[in-house]
């Protein structure tokens, strides 16, 4: 019985020669990183945009509502759901809406007081302390 060449068993077909392989370093090569499939750009797009919409919408809701928007055509054009572009445009709108009612009825109480000031104290210039108030 004969000895087969090394890398060989007996029974197996001769297998064909290899390529040679480029000279390693003293420490070899680092191996690759294939890292799975990043999403596409596509299937992201306004996500961030949303969410970060989405957050503004409570703290500065008209640069939320801006954002949001951005966010939801940006989604339309590549096709795209985003829900939370949607949250943060209807929650900036409420809140818009509740900051103006909120202003109105502040200028409203504030003239209602003025003018039950100046019921009580009559027309011309009233001073308190360091508060002034002219009434007509």
């Amino acid at each position: 019985m004969s000895t087969p060449p090394p890398g060989e068993y007996p029974g197996q077909p001769p297998q064909a020669p290899q390529a040679p392989q480029p000279p390693k370093d003293q420490y070899g090569a680092a191996p690759a990183y294939s890292g799975g499939a990043a999403p596409s750009g596509d299937a992201t797009a306004g996500k961030t945009l949303g969410i970060v919409g989405l957050i503004l919408a409570f703290l500065a809701p008209p640069i939320g509502l801006i954002l949001s928007i951005v966010a939801l055509v940006q989604s339309k054009n590549a096709g795209v759901k985003n829900t939370l572009a949607k949250v943060g445009l209807i929650l900036s709108i409420v809140f818009i809406v509740i900051a103006i009612i909120a202003i109105i009825a502040g200028i409203a109480i504030g003239a209602a007081a003025f003018n039950e000031a100046c019921a009580s104290l009559g027309s011309g210039v009233h001073t308190d302390g360091t508060t002034t108030i002219t009434c007509p």
